[in-house]
């Protein structure tokens, strides 16, 4: 099972998403998280992490297509991947959505994140499943509650919400927050059913 947290835009926790998730996804199976981001922000958390869940997680960098492709086709058949993509790179993250059995799109609340979380729809293959996770979310609030109306409009997934706190964004200087690890817990079941059904 190929995971692809995908956007293009820096800021919306899609190295916070690949992390929590490929520490939730060893629990039970072999992960491989594949950083295709030159920072190599996903790489440094898991290796400098205190937090034994990410002992568990094998990582690899993977900055180029060459590289992706290569990281990818070592992936065992039982195993799982989880690609976080980098941003403002739409080839290398329309190649790595090409392997994808499942995409995951990290976003934030706000008129301008719209339209970006649809350029990254616009880039799925037919067939491909996706779903959104919001982050940072600041769940009492009207905005909030407006942005899940109006992607519920659009029939667009929503598979979680990560409330907004401190620890969540700590990285790796300290271990994986509970309140983080309990809301993405709820996303990793919406990838895995969507990676069953394939859709």
């Amino acid at each position: 099972m190929i995971v692809v947290t995908a956007a293009l835009k820096g800021g919306v926790g899609k190295t916070t998403t690949s992390v929590y998730l490929a520490a939730l996804g060893a629990a039970r199976r072999d992960v491989t998280l594949i950083d295709a981001d030159p920072q190599a922000g996903s790489a440094e958390w898991v290796e400098h992490s205190p937090d034994e869940r990410l002992k568990r997680v094998s990582v690899v960098e993977a900055p180029t297509d060459r590289l992706l492709a290569r990281a990818l086709e070592r992936v065992p058949s039982d195993g799982v991947a989880v690609v976080d993509t980098p941003p403002a790179h739409e080839r290398l993250l329309a190649k790595a959505i090409g392997y994808a059995s499942v995409v995951m799109i990290p976003t934030r609340v706000g008129g301008i994140e719209t339209p970006r979380v649809e350029a990254v729809r616009e880039l799925l293959p037919a067939g491909t499943p996706a779903g959104l996770v919001i982050t940072s979310a600041r769940t009492f609030t009207r905005d909030y509650r407006d942005a899940i109306e109006a992607w519920g409009q659009a029939r667009v997934p929503v598979w979680g919400t990560v409330p907004e706190r401190v620890a969540i964004a700590a990285g790796p200087t300290g271990p994986l927050s509970t309140v983080a690890l309990e809301a993405y817990r709820s996303v990793w079941r919406k990838v895995l059913a969507a990676a069953r059904s394939g859709g």
